[in-house]
């Protein structure tokens, strides 16, 4: 069938994480949808993810977690280095209530996209604008390709850069002052890392190693942005190996080689952009009948790890607003109802995301060192506001 023969009750815009999970969510609920991904195949971005207990109890609801915790060694602990003239001092690093593992992002898509039906999710179909008919308010999506597919509802899991949240009214991410390389390193007869969540951090830089598997390692670090960061070096494999190791001089010689040793495939260099929290609690997220989740809703740094978990709950939540209102509009109402259901989304991750944003960026100013003022105001919001750094993840989404 041709996508734009007929009118399409759901289309969802992006097959990345959010996406996905987004279709899976309205399936096990008995909803369909239609993804359309830009790419001519599904790929990841990034390379390692990290999945707290707020994220697995969203994919418990997704009906994944089972096997994706086969691909993934549980992590019970956590050590916080510093790291100051080649000395190491070491302290505990609070991991919050519940479980932590490291996945691989590919294998969080595989695991669901298999749950979905072949023919729901479109590759290469890059959506390049959105309007809304002016005869029955639904929206129209426009591909590169010149097709117009008409949609009753349509949800924006386009990512940081999304046509969807321009529409909708978002403001654009902005710039962050740091930048974050990820890499996988293979270990053949296995690494001595043990299962300890480790953390490193000197002066302008910090990195984190991850155990995946016994012979996996996922190792993330955040430095300061430069402007061949921003060039086509970044998505050279020397060039970000170069970066890494000269970021990292005085670290130990087990991380040291950990970079240097890293399969090349696997790296990922990338500037850090946000949506302002501030802009979280203003923006309206929803017109008509098209709403936003994932990062084109909540882009955030990287500095607690919630974007993919964060995602996953915007799934279990949106579908359940959704099926609820879509019973009853079986009935009568059916568009009123729909914008009620999506308001409703809106209204119980509004401040979800703004929490969660709003400790990522004190985390990202304490992190500046370019500004005394920022870095105490990160310092100060950290320790007034989010006393227990680690409650983040004691979020539940809730059923499905």
């Amino acid at each position: 069938m041709n996508i734009s023969e007929q009118e399409q009750d759901i289309v969802i815009v992006g097959g990345g994480i959010s996406g996905l999970a987004t279709a899976l969510a309205f399936r096990r609920k008995g909803i369909k949808s239609m993804v359309l991904e830009r790419s001519e195949t599904l790929r990841a971005a990034g390379v390692g993810i990290i999945m707290q207990p707020n994220g697995w109890r969203a994919l418990d609801q997704l009906g994944v977690a089972a096997k994706l915790r086969q691909t993934c060694t549980e992590i019970p602990s956590g050590v916080f280095i510093s790291v100051a003239e080649g000395k190491c001092r070491e302290s505990e690093l609070p991991l919050g209530k519940g479980e932590l593992r490291c996945l691989k992002r590919m294998e969080l898509m595989k695991a669901l996209a298999e749950e979905l039906p072949v023919e729901s999710v479109y590759l290469g179909c890059r959506a390049v604008s959105i309007l809304l008919d002016p005869l029955t308010s639904n929206p129209l999506l426009q591909l590169h390709d010149g097709t117009l597919i008409k949609a009753k509802i349509v949800i924006g899991c386009d990512g940081v850069n999304s046509i969807i949240s321009k529409f909708v009214g978002v403001n654009s991410p902005k710039l962050f002052s740091r930048c974050a390389t990820r890499g996988f390193t293979y270990y053949e007869g296995g690494h001595s890392f043990g299962d300890k969540f480790r953390f490193y951090s000197s002066n302008d830089v910090t990195l984190g190693q991850l155990p995946v598997t016994d012979k996996l390692v996922y190792w993330f670090l955040t430095r300061v942005l430069t402007s061949q960061d921003l060039s086509d070096a970044k998505k050279d494999p020397a060039y970000i190996t170069k970066a890494s190791l000269e970021a990292i001089k005085g670290f130990p010689e087990e991380i040291v080689e950990l970079v240097k040793n890293t399969e090349p495939n696997t790296l990922y260099l990338t500037e850090l952009r946000y949506r302002a929290p501030w802009d979280l609690v203003r923006t309206k997220f929803r017109k008509g009948t098209v709403v936003v989740a994932g990062d084109a809703m909540h882009a955030m740094c990287p500095f607690i790890s919630q974007g993919g978990g964060a995602s996953l709950e915007d799934a279990v939540v949106l579908a359940r607003c959704l099926s609820e209102k879509l019973k009853q509009a079986a009935e009568g109402g059916g568009k009123r109802l729909v914008v009620e259901a999506l308001d409703e989304y809106v209204r119980e991750r509004r401040m979800r995301v703004f929490w969660l944003s709003l400790q990522t960026y004190f985390i990202g100013l304490a992190q500046d060192n370019t500004s005394k003022v920022k870095k105490a105001l990160g310092i100060a919001g950290l320790i007034l506001v989010f006393g227990d750094q680690t409650s983040h993840t004691d979020y539940d989404c809730g059923h499905l």
